[in-house]
């Protein structure tokens, strides 16, 4: 009954089942049901040849689900543990760059929605969005431009 009656291959699907998951995440998560005589490397291939691990679909998946609330620097950090290959990671990250500014705007409007009155003030809502992954530049531009483009010398000396 449930999960521990399942074949290597027929939990390797169910995980599949509930959202894209890396040749490397299965590997990891599937590793310490492999029973003697099962070969979890050649039932991974079997699946990568019939397209149900597809580390395309992957970045997609990721992309899709996390870019919204999180810089750039956070998605492709997401992109590397899950063991995907660093050339498909730089890609997300140049798809992702060009509307950095335009996502981090979004979720400081959202988490604050308005202007920091003090420097201590500013500097959280800058921690929050470095935190999120958010490049210091664009971190530095949503806030002041929602400052108004004011220039106080004491909270961008950290982020330049």
């Amino acid at each position: 009954m449930g999960f521990q009656k399942l074949s290597l291959k027929g939990r390797a699907l169910r995980l599949l089942a509930q959202r894209e998951h890396s040749r490397s995440e299965l590997q990891a998560k599937l590793a310490r049901h492999v029973q003697e005589g099962e070969d979890l490397a050649a039932i991974l291939d079997e699946l990568q040849a019939k397209d149900f691990i597809n580390e395309d679909r992957v970045v997609e998946s990721v992309v899709h689900r996390r870019a919204a609330r999180l810089g750039s620097q956070r998605v492709m950090q997401e992109l590397r543990r899950k063991g995907l290959d660093e050339e498909r990671v730089r890609a997300a990250g140049r798809q992702l760059a060009g509307s950095e500014l335009e996502r981090a705007s979004a979720v400081w409007r959202q988490r604050f929605g308005a202007v920091a009155d003090t420097p201590a003030e500013r500097a959280r809502q800058m921690r929050f969005l470095a935190a999120r992954g958010f490049a210091a530049d664009v971190v530095r531009r949503v806030v002041r431009g929602a400052a108004g483009d004011d220039d106080e010398n004491g909270v961008a000396g950290g982020w330049e």
